[in-house]
Order: structure tokens, then sequence, then C-alpha cells
């Protein structure tokens, strides 16, 4: 999912940061919308797909492996920041993570950012009439994980709900400007993993903060 000129405000001139930016798909959109973005992930192989994404396409990046706990950025460096789905869900400490955002951007500059809705969390994984049961309380914080053969954690996703988020952001610094829950687009039947019609029309699968760092 890519924020829209809307929630970023004017991007044309402006520094933008892309925060777990996986293949760094919005930060190529960013590029071509006349911003000039940023993109980092933790992940070496991520990366290496946003460089053979550039290739392919000839839209070009800075990309940056970094850890979101510890920005290599210098304070107020930045005049936007966002991402899709990307590095917030994964770490423990996710007030840690947005207060880095809030350090590397700009005062009056914008953070928007997506996650899965935290109502998904109370639902199995089923895009089917499976899905539409209660299974797990809201209010459940412990963690999502996936283990190997050898017990070592493979995916572990961290699980906030709605209030969570919104104190966390306001603890940091951050001003909420609005809270887009997208509904379900009318005539797309189309499945992919969890999502489906049956479901989206129910209920929101994804949460989108648009934030900003008040001026001084």
């Amino acid at each position: 999912m890519r924020p829209t000129p809307g929630w970023l405000g004017d991007l044309a001139g402006r520094r933008v940061l892309e925060v777990g930016c996986g293949a760094a798909s919005t930060a190529r959109w960013l590029a071509t919308q006349g911003a000039l973005p940023v993109a980092f992930d933790l992940s070496a192989g991520m990366l290496r797909h946003a460089a053979e994404a550039a290739d392919r396409t000839g839209v070009r990046v800075p990309l940056v492996q970094a850890d979101a706990l510890a920005l290599p950025f210098a304070d107020r460096s930045f005049d936007l920041a966002c991402t899709a789905f990307g590095a917030i869900p994964f770490v423990d400490d996710s007030a840690a993570l947005l207060a880095e955002v809030n350090r590397v951007l700009r005062p009056g500059g914008r953070w928007v950012f997506s996650v899965t809705h935290p109502m998904r969390w109370i639902f199995l994984d089923d895009p089917g009439e499976g899905g539409l049961t209660a299974v797990h309380s809201y209010f459940d914080r412990s963690p999502y994980v996936e283990q190997g053969e050898s017990g070592v954690a493979t995916y572990v996703e961290q699980h906030r709900t709605l209030g969570d988020r919104i104190r966390e952001l306001v603890g940091v610094g951050f001003r909420l400007l609005d809270l887009v829950e997208p509904e379900w687009p009318e005539g797309h039947e189309g499945i992919w993993g969890q999502w489906s019609p049956l479901r989206g029309r129910l209920f929101p699968g994804t949460a989108i903060f648009v934030t900003e760092k008040p001026a001084e």
C-alpha cells in the first residue's frame, strides 16, 4: 500500500524516509512524484530485492541497511517519513522506534504508517468462513511466533491495540491527524492470503496512522 499525497502533503523536493522498506516500492513511487526518498531495511535480502527492482524499473533510490531502533541519520534530517506495513509490528519496543522516527524528522514533518488492523488479531488467518469467528482476545499482547525445526524463532509479530499505538505516538511527541480504516473496494473479488471480500466487507484489514511532529 502506497501513501497518498493527501496523507503526506506536498512531495516535490521533500526528503522522505521509508522505514522498513522491504523491496522499496514506496520509495521508488515517491521518487516518481518528485520527492527525494531514502529507503532503509534491516534485511540485506530485502535490500537485494530493492536493488533488483531498481534495475528493472530504472528508478533508483538510496538504500541503507539499518536498525529501526538506532537510525544512522542526523536529527531533523527528513521532511516526511512513512512505511507500508514495515518494521513497526516486528520490533518489541515500538515506542523506541517511534522516538527514533520523531528524532530524524524536522518540526512540522509528517509520519504516516500502515499496519494490519489490530482487529485482525482476534480472528484466524482464514479468508473463508473460518476467519469470521473470534478466537483470540483483542487485549492479548502476546506476540505471534513461528519457529524453525531447531526451535529458533523465524518470524515474530507483535500485537498492539489501537489505543496502544495512539498512546505510543503521543508519548514520543507526535500529534495524531487521522486514523484511516480503508473499506473493502467495491467490485474487488480477489483473495490473497487472509485478505478476502468476505472478511473485508465486515471489518477492516488495515489501519493507517497519519501523524505530525508539532512545529516549534
